[in-house]
């Protein structure tokens, strides 16, 4: 185990945006204003790293759109994310790696290292070429690749209800055998908020979420 978390053969990638009012979860407003958008959206982001610490990995990586601050963990190396739409951005964070990766998003604070456990076992990538974790609202939350290529990525449409079909089947058509991890939901609106605090009401997220609700926001 290094000073930051035990050891595995796969990079871990965080594709995240800094937690700005009125640039992260807007479709949290209203009920919420921009800057406890943000808040919840800071306290989301923390789980998600907090988590990835605890993980096998031989990296863990914040691609992060924005500017890095003192909420950034120890252990955590900061990329920024490069120009492009987000199918871009994601090709150019799996193309910067040089192994087995698995990126997430800082939407599903509620994950835990028995989600991703399956992916990253020991033998996670025997027999396999990506992991895929579908989400609820039709995209996905996880993406694994055992050989990081650029081209899946790029040209899938992104933010709409058949963005992981899409993706997936062209990991697919690629010839790679995909293995499914969990749906998860993703923090998109107020009511996703507390569903996703009420699955992981021990985190900073559903913290976040019950002193914004005891001040009366809702």
């Amino acid at each position: 185990m290094s000073a930051y978390g035990p050891v595995g053969p796969t990079e871990l990638l965080v594709i995240a945006k800094e937690p700005v009012p009125g640039r992260v979860k807007t479709r949290l407003c209203p009920p919420f204003t921009p800057a406890e958008a943000a808040e919840l959206a800071a306290a989301a982001l923390a789980d998600t790293l907090e988590t990835l610490l605890t993980l096998p990995a031989r990296r863990r990586v914040l691609v992060l759109e924005g500017r890095p601050g003192p909420w950034v963990p120890p252990g955590v190396e900061v990329v920024a994310q490069s120009a492009g739409g987000l199918d871009e951005r994601l090709a150019a964070a799996f193309g910067a790696c040089t192994g087995p990766a698995l990126l997430v998003g800082m939407d599903t604070p509620q994950i835990t290292a028995g989600h991703l456990a399956p992916a990253l076992a020991p033998d996670g990538w025997a027999g396999c070429g990506a992991w895929f974790g579908p989400a609820e609202d039709g995209g996905f939350w996880a993406l694994g690749l055992a050989e990081p290529d650029p081209a899946l990525l790029r040209g899938v449409p992104m933010s709409t209800p058949r963005t992981g079909a899409v993706q997936r089947r062209r990991l697919v058509e690629a010839g790679l055998t995909v293995r499914d991890l969990p749906v998860l939901l993703d923090v998109d609106t107020a009511a996703d908020a507390d569903r996703v605090a009420a699955d992981a009401p021990d985190g900073r997220f559903a913290a976040a979420l019950a002193g914004l609700t005891a001040a009366g926001v809702r």
